[in-house]
């Protein structure tokens, strides 16, 4: 290898080392490989098995009329291409626009025997492009999809050399892609809960962060519904931990159903038995709304009791929110009020009077060590 190729694999390697979603490695995957061939278009696509499709990922370097770098539908039926589906060899190989062969090779050397294919000459010619080379695209041993590679028409075709290089391009875009895989899975752990697939506590504090600093920047309304599941511990000691943890699992997806009426919401479990929804944007009217639609459901699960809701949202009057801690201490006590009063709907800070509300003084008063008439708020 040359040392300029051994330079564009190194390259390659280093931008899909620094990809941190399935998008971006796709993206650096064709560029890379586009620019280490020579070649102006790339395109990387993958096998969707159970449409027995090729779906087009990402297209990169000069786009055809009607071509767009990610494009939502662009696929083609797996059976035209039955190379992809052969069996998952590595191997790269040339197609040129006229169908012949490419250089060095004959009709009846050709990799693995393949067939010209002219579904792939048609889309050269109709694309003013002269030649492709490409090469499968091989994961946890089995065909994932290709790297398609093409040049002008009049520029000089691939050679032999080029799709073994391109081989070479392909293997290791394949190991970057499975490094996003490993990460994507990672970061999903660490953000996700385990038993109902809800964010956990940890991506709440992260996306609220996020939340007051738009609402300090540009007044976005940031509104926080915090649940308490009635009757879980009843379950559990009645009828055991699995019974209790389909309960947890039953009111998380109805939590998800109803944070789904509002776009973008963060559907969570905090932990235990309790859980919230966190918004960006919609008013605290729609919030409260959504909360009390949360309530009705809640009843008519089969195994619960209930939930104690309670909202705190910066379209409230309760006063300037600088903090995380203090969004989680309103909605706190509104939830602990709604508990203790056997509320079968939400309770909302600042509904009641404003700075005076009973929320908000319960959320504001000093700490104390916890009691049997108040809890200790989370900090």
């Amino acid at each position: 290898m040359t040392d300029n190729r051994l330079r564009a694999v190194v390259a390659l390697a280093q931008a899909l080392a620094a990809a941190h979603t399935p998008c971006d490695s796709v993206r650096a995957a064709a560029e890379g490989t586009r620019a280490a061939l020579g070649g102006a278009f790339a395109a990387i696509s993958t096998w969707e098995r159970e449409l027995g499709r090729l779906k087009v990922l990402v297209n990169v370097g000069e786009l055809a009329e009607g071509e767009v770098e990610f494009p939502e539908g662009e696929s083609y039926p797996v059976h035209e291409f039955p190379e992809i589906a052969g069996g998952g060899q590595p191997d790269a190989w040339v197609e040129t626009a006229d169908g012949g062969p490419g250089p060095e090779e004959g009709p009846g050397n050709r990799p693995y025997g393949r067939p010209y294919n002219h579904q792939r000459a048609a889309a050269l010619r109709r694309r003013g492009r002269g030649c492709c080379v490409v090469a499968p695209i091989v994961l946890h041993g089995r065909a994932w999809g290709e790297v398609y590679v093409a040049r002008a028409a009049g520029e000089p075709v691939f050679t032999r050399e080029d799709a073994e290089f391109a081989t070479v391009l392909a293997a290791v875009t394949a190991a970057g892609l499975a490094q996003t895989e490993r990460l994507a899975e990672a970061r999903r752990l660490a953000f996700t809960d385990a038993l109902t697939g809800l964010a956990n506590r940890r991506a709440v504090d992260m996306r609220l962060d996020e939340a007051l600093e738009r609402h300090r920047r540009d007044g976005a309304v940031v509104s926080l519904v915090v649940c308490d599941l009635n009757g879980l511990k009843r379950v559990n000691d009645s009828r055991g931990h699995a019974v209790g943890d389909r309960l947890l699992e039953r009111f998380g997806s109805v939590l998800s159903l109803c944070g789904a009426i509002l776009p973008g919401t963060l559907a969570a479990r905090l932990g235990g038995d309790e859980f919230c929804l966190l918004t960006v944007g919609p008013s605290a009217d729609e919030v409260a709304k959504v909360a009390g639609e949360l309530c009705a459901r809640a009843k008519e699960l089969e195994l619960g009791e209930g939930v104690a809701v309670g909202v705190a949202s910066t379209g409230d009057p309760i006063g300037p929110v600088w903090s995380a801690r203090r969004l989680f201490r309103l909605a706190d006590a509104a939830q602990y009020r709604a508990k203790g009063a056997g509320s079968r709907g939400p309770v909302v800070a600042g509904r009641e009077g404003g700075a005076d509300d009973p929320v908000v003084r319960l959320a504001d008063a000093p700490e104390r060590a916890p009691s049997k008439e108040r809890r200790r708020f989370r900090r």
